[in-house]
């Protein structure tokens, strides 16, 4: 009986977290950076898969809190954070805009980039660190159910459920940032290299914007 019910829950994870995934919060931002830094398809996969894996993380946190402090008041905390990760969405495409804004009228004013851009504390260097942070702040409520009953079931079982909602969540990621990233890179031209920053984050200030409308 306990093999079954963890079966059905497994599925239940695995579909929470493939479903879930498909918000376009989820692979649109890695897609557009992809293309305006110029990422390698390994360096887009590890980048993707590392928020994911962060994403994950901070639901399996919460559903595991949800066990001591209760289902309800958990449950609410997720959705506040959930909100609160859809506002720094946008503020994250904003700031990238503006960057790119500047990057881009310097080298169009002075003929090269300074070097005020190139050093380490660059955005461009710090990106990938910023949305391991953003996803990490962004749980996925869902999951907690699933995870409430799991518990049960034993330490084995529930790391079992874990482990296929995880796998379900990065797998999908991955899954569909790669061709909407190979998609992006066929966008060419002069202002595709100049703005392609500022176009960027204004793509992923777009979609923090419909996840805040739509509350997803």
């Amino acid at each position: 009986m306990s093999e079954s019910l963890t079966g059905v829950l497994a599925l239940a994870a695995i579909t929470v977290g493939s479903l879930h995934t498909i918000a376009p919060d989820h692979w649109v931002p890695f897609a557009a950076l992809a293309r305006a830094q110029g990422w390698s398809r390994a360096r887009t996969v590890r980048i993707t898969a590392a928020c994911g894996f962060g994403h994950v993380t901070s639901s399996v946190v919460l559903g595991g809190l949800a066990l001591f402090f209760g289902f309800e008041m958990l449950r609410l905390v997720g959705e506040r954070m959930e909100a609160v990760a859809g506002l720094l969405l946008i503020g994250f495409g904003l700031v990238y805009t503006t960057y790119g804004l500047r990057r881009a009228l310097g080298a169009h004013v002075h003929g090269h980039h300074h070097d005020h851009y190139d050093h380490v504390h660059e955005p461009r260097t710090m990106t990938p660190v910023a949305l391991f942070l953003l996803f990490s702040a962004d749980p996925c409520v869902a999951v907690i159910p699933i995870l409430f009953a799991a518990a049960p079931l034993g330490v084995w079982q529930t790391v079992l459920v874990v482990g296929a909602y995880e796998l379900a969540t990065i797998a999908t990621m991955v899954a569909l940032v790669l061709p909407a990233s190979a998609a992006a890179r066929q966008v060419r031209g002069r202002w595709a290299g100049r703005y392609g920053d500022a176009a960027a984050g204004a793509v992923i200030a777009s979609v923090g914007v419909l996840v805040v409308a739509l509350g997803w």
